[in-house]
């Protein structure tokens, strides 16, 4: 076979006889299944079916990454039904003849094996993969509003049996090299000092075969027992998503109910349900959400900034979450409070975090060491970004600010984590106040993926720059936001939960009411739940800068509670009393309301502010405002964001 043929696959045949497929797809970072690779893949395959080798081994051209899936930039130029369903069935053909190849088949993995990456791998005989930190398995699919398309489906219920299959395709769970083992998904593992190349010429010369499922694996796929378990399915994917918004898990589940012991049957079912929800509003919504969440990720790109120490002032629930939230991710940090009691709260609360995420003792163990309470603020002098988390107090903030800059390092990233007061009023005392940024998490830091990058009109750009690198080095997502009352997120919010209060006093519509509605249009919590869990101390001082005169009530329901210690969920009660992390509701509160109409009078304002922020300047585009809203707030992923929303209203009633 002649290497010049092809622009994205290598071949080679070793002394062995065997047939070496490299993918290393031309122009891009990682390996993606595009058209053009499958065009090429379907080229080497006819000549593999005339020129036989002894095997065949398939292994990725790109380090320490397999395949991520198909190219999804593509699926938005499939303009029908038809053609989705044609092209799907293509594929289907394609890769029912790389399985039929009557030669020992292996294949590689170091890295993502992602999607479609996976579904070509189940093609194959035997399966290997590198154990390492790098490596993971698994279909993404259900976040685009699609399920395994490409006979993934069918394919891995016929591997590891349905009870194993389907929970992990409908979550979208990605395992490790370990946990792929365990589940049946890959066959070997090689470690650190191992060859992943000896390992697969030495299986191919066994003619190593994968074992399939076991027969409680086998015995889940049929009669009763399928039946009984897609039920099960169903009521737990239902407790999480609703069918009319995240049609695509139910799609799955009602597939393999339905075939799920009938290979072929799967297969076309696969053909005709992913290629309508491939042409469906909630997938392109999602798909979108996906865009908006890779240009994010290249924001900061550009800036030679790896930090590797942080120091955080102020350990209350911000700051102690952004602290352990950096070391986490691998850095030393520094927390300083005004005395070591107020401090012992955030290193408990990192200590369960740390657990949570990191299972065992010798993580557990190392993350702590990395987390160090500072009283005397020794850290600052060492640190690579200084991040503010007091009380919002402009006066304190100043001062604070003042001392920063005379004890930091010249190179030094200086952010507040300000919700509301304006960057440039906070570095008006500062002797280069260009060197101020704003770097705004969200409560809980932990589940809420957005940074707020904020400037003024004069902040050094190279700051900012470094600001956002930051951001995406600690797996968060940076926005940039013109710095005005409340950015971009809070300032939308704070209309929006001020149109729910306002509601609750003035027409004494139950809170319950009010939160169901918003759920019912997308939203993963209503207003007044996000209240509490924001914490209303916080929504207050933002109400009081951001409400004007109109919020003077709404400000006062607020400050009455908060004077009363019912600060939400931190304190156990808000506007809900709190029981295990989740507010007491009352069911039946919602009883004869019209949520349909609730929902779009709670939803108008969020939309009004919106817009007003896109014609403020305070971000870039439309694209900024959806990925703002959505990773901010939560805005229902599956409508696309509120500007993409608005823009395609007409289409998008459900």
């Amino acid at each position: 076979m002649n290497q010049a043929e092809y622009t994205h696959w290598r071949t080679e045949y070793d002394m062995d006889g065997i047939c070496w497929l490299t993918l290393d797809r031309a122009g891009e970072s990682a390996n993606s299944l595009s058209n053009e690779v499958m065009t090429e893949l379907e080229q080497i395959v006819g000549t593999l079916e005339k020129d036989k080798p002894r095997g065949l081994v398939l292994q990725s051209g790109k380090p320490g990454s397999f395949v991520v899936g198909a190219d999804v930039r593509e699926f938005d130029q499939v303009s029908s039904v038809e053609e989705a369903e044609g092209y799907i069935r293509k594929v289907h053909t394609l890769f029912d003849r790389v399985e039929a190849l009557p030669f020992p088949k292996v294949v590689t993995i170091d890295g993502f094996c992602l999607g479609g990456g996976l579904e070509l791998a189940l093609c194959f005989d035997y399966r290997i993969a590198a154990n390492n930190d790098r490596t993971r398995i698994g279909y993404p699919e259900v976040k685009l509003g699609i399920y395994p398309g490409f006979g993934g489906s069918a394919r891995t219920v016929r591997q590891v049996g349905g009870m194993k299959a389907m929970p992990y395709m409908l979550t979208a769970r990605f395992l490790r090299a370990g946990q792929a083992r365990g589940m049946g998904i890959v066959d070997q593992l090689v470690g650190p000092h191992g060859s992943l190349r000896w390992a697969a010429r030495k299986a191919v010369i066994k003619g190593r075969k994968s074992k399939g499922p076991g027969l409680t694996g086998k015995l889940s796929n049929f009669g009763p027992v399928r039946k009984f378990l897609a039920g099960q399915m169903r009521k737990q994917t239902a407790a999480k998503a609703k069918p009319a918004h995240y049609p695509a898990p139910f799609e799955m589940i009602d597939a393999w109910e339905q075939h799920g012991n009938d290979f072929r049957q799967m297969l076309d079912e696969e053909a005709v349900r992913v290629a309508r929800l491939i042409n469906g509003d909630t997938s392109r919504g999602l798909r979108r959400v996906f865009r908006l969440m890779e240009d994010m990720k290249a924001t900061g790109k550009g800036a030679d900034f790896r930090p590797r120490r942080v120091h955080v002032i102020g350990a209350g629930v911000m700051g102690g979450d952004i602290a352990a939230w950096c070391v986490l991710q691998g850095l030393e940090v520094t927390l300083q409070d005004r005395e070591l009691k107020y401090i012992e709260p955030a290193l408990a609360g990192a200590g369960k975090l740390f657990k949570k995420r990191l299972k065992t003792p010798d993580r557990v163990a190392g993350a702590k060491s990395r987390l160090v309470a500072d009283v005397e603020g020794s850290g600052v002098a060492r640190a690579d970004v200084i991040i503010e988390a007091i009380f919002e107090n402009l006066e304190a903030k100043q001062e604070l600010f003042r001392k920063l800059e005379a004890e930091a390092k010249p190179d030094a990233i200086l952010a507040s984590n300000t919700s509301a007061i304006p960057l440039r009023d906070i570095a008006s005392v500062l002797n280069d106040p260009k060197r101020l940024i704003g770097l705004h998490f969200f409560n809980p830091v932990p589940k809420m993926p957005l940074v707020e990058v904020v400037y003024e009109e004069d902040t050094n750009p190279a700051e900012v720059e470094r600001g956002a690198a930051f951001s995406n080095q600690i797996n968060r997502f940076p926005l940039l936001v013109k710095s005005s009352p409340g950015f971009l997120v809070n300032r939308v919010l704070a209309q929006y939960m001020l149109k729910a209060f306002k509601i609750h006093i003035e027409r004494d519509v139950p809170k319950e009411a009010i939160d169901k509605a918003a759920e019912e249009f997308g939203m993963p919590m209503g207003p007044v739940e996000l209240a509490d869990t924001v914490g209303l101390d916080v929504g207050m001082n933002v109400l009081g800068t951001l409400g004007g005169e109109e919020a003077a009530g709404e400000a006062a329901l607020l400050k009455s509670k908060v004077d009363a210690g019912k600060l939400g969920k931190k304190s156990g009660e808000g506007f809900y009393a709190w029981e295990k992390g989740k507010p007491k509701k009352d069911k039946d509160a919602a009883e004869g309301i019209n949520l349909k109409s609730l929902a779009e009078e709670l939803m108008q304002p969020y939309f009004d502010e919106c817009k007003a922020c896109l014609a403020d300047g305070i971000v870039e585009n439309a694209d900024a405002v959806d990925a703002g809203m959505i990773f901010g707030t939560g805005f229902a992923p599956f409508r696309g964001g509120p500007m993409f929303y608005l823009e395609n209203r007409g289409e998008q009633q459900s």
